[in-house]
C-alpha cells in the first residue's frame, strides 16, 4: 500500500510536469502563428487548449483522490494542496497562450503585429519561453533556488512590456487604434504568462521549504 501512495503522489507531480509542457509548446505554437499568419498553427493551439483543461481536471481528481484514501500529512499534504495551485496557474498559462493564437487568427491572411513591435513580441516570447522552462525544470526536481530565480526573470518581460507600449504611444507610431489595441492586449498575455509561471514556481518553493516565497 505504502508503494502504491508513493507512486500516486509521483503521479500528481508527473500530471504537473506534462501540463507544464504542454502550455510551453502551446505558447510557442502560439507566438510561430502570430508571427507567420499561420492559421492551422493557431487553430491547433486553440484546439489544443481543451487537452490542458483535461488535464487540470485530472490533477483535480488524483488530489482529491489522495487527500480521500491516504490522509496525507506534512510535505505529502503540501505537495498535494499546492499541486492544485500550480495545476491552476499552468491552466491559466494554456488559456493565454489561446488568446495569442486567438489574435493571430482573428487577423489572418495579414499579420497581427506591425513590423516596429515584431523584435519586442520576439523578445517576450522568447523570455516567457524560458520561464516556462524553468518551471518545468523546477517541477521535475523540486530545486527551491532555482525557482526562486524566476521573480528575478520575471522582471525581463516587464521591462519588454514597457518598450512594447513606448513604441505604440509614440510619436512615430503610424498604425491606428486596431493594431495598437492588439499589441497592448499581446503585451500583457505575455506578462500574465509570466506572472502565471512565477506563481507556480512560488508554490514550489512553498511545497518544499514549508515558508512562502517572497513576492519580488
Amino acid at each position: 500500500m505504502r508503494e502504491e501512495y508513493r507512486a500516486e503522489l509521483v503521479g500528481v507531480t508527473q500530471s504537473l510536469v506534462t501540463m507544464a509542457e504542454g502550455v510551453r509548446t502551446a505558447m510557442r505554437q502560439a507566438t510561430g502563428a502570430l508571427m507567420a499568419a499561420d492559421r492551422t498553427g493557431a487553430e491547433e493551439v486553440i484546439a489544443a487548449d481543451a487537452e490542458t483543461d483535461a488535464r487540470y481536471r485530472e490533477v483535480e481528481e488524483q488530489v482529491y483522490e489522495l487527500l480521500a484514501r491516504q490522509a496525507p500529512v506534512a510535505s505529502d499534504l503540501r505537495l498535494v494542496v499546492t499541486a492544485l495551485h500550480i495545476a491552476a496557474d499552468l491552466e491559466r498559462m494554456g488559456d493565454l497562450a489561446s488568446h495569442v493564437a486567438k489574435t493571430a487568427l482573428r487577423r489572418v491572411p495579414g499579420l497581427a503585429v506591425p513590423e516596429e513591435l515584431q523584435p519586442v513580441i520576439r523578445d517576450m516570447s522568447a523570455a516567457a519561453d524560458r520561464i516556462a522552462g524553468k518551471v518545468i525544470e523546477v517541477l521535475r526536481t523540486a530545486d527551491a533556488e532555482r525557482a526562486a530565480e524566476l521573480e528575478r526573470d520575471d522582471d525581463e518581460i516587464d521591462e519588454l512590456q514597457k518598450q512594447l507600449f513606448g513604441l505604440m504611444l509614440g510619436t512615430a507610431w503610424r498604425h491606428g487604434v486596431g493594431p495598437a489595441i492588439d499589441g497592448a492586449q499581446l503585451g500583457r498575455w505575455y506578462e500574465r504568462y509570466a506572472d502565471h509561471a512565477v506563481n507556480a514556481a512560488r508554490h514550489v518553493v512553498y511545497f518544499v521549504t514549508g515558508e512562502p516565497a517572497p513576492v519580488g
